[in-house]
């Protein structure tokens, strides 16, 4: 189940970031100043952060509502959502 509005901005947004990462490849090519590369490297990272946030909000809305309601789903919902927070703050 996805939220058509958020897998609209998801897809746009991974759009944005193949276009980023396509020019952060040329730039190395070129060997484009360092800080220059840096700059452009920490704004995919910002853009991906912000995919990572759609895509959570998603996963909330749809899976986790559903999820919850079912018995015996709860203690499943739990652990998956520690697992993403895990991962995120590694």
């Amino acid at each position: 189940m996805v939220d058509q509005k958020l897998k609209h901005r998801a897809l746009h947004r991974a759009k944005i970031i193949k276009g980023q990462v396509a020019g952060l490849m040329k730039a190395v090519e070129r060997e484009d100043y360092c800080t220059k590369l840096l700059a452009e490297s920490l704004s995919i990272q910002r853009s991906l952060q912000s995919l990572d946030r759609l895509l959570l909000e998603n996963h909330l809305r749809t899976h986790v509502k559903r999820q919850m309601q079912i018995k015996g789903q709860d203690e499943k919902t739990i652990r998956e959502l520690i697992e993403v927070y895990t991962l995120a703050n590694k």
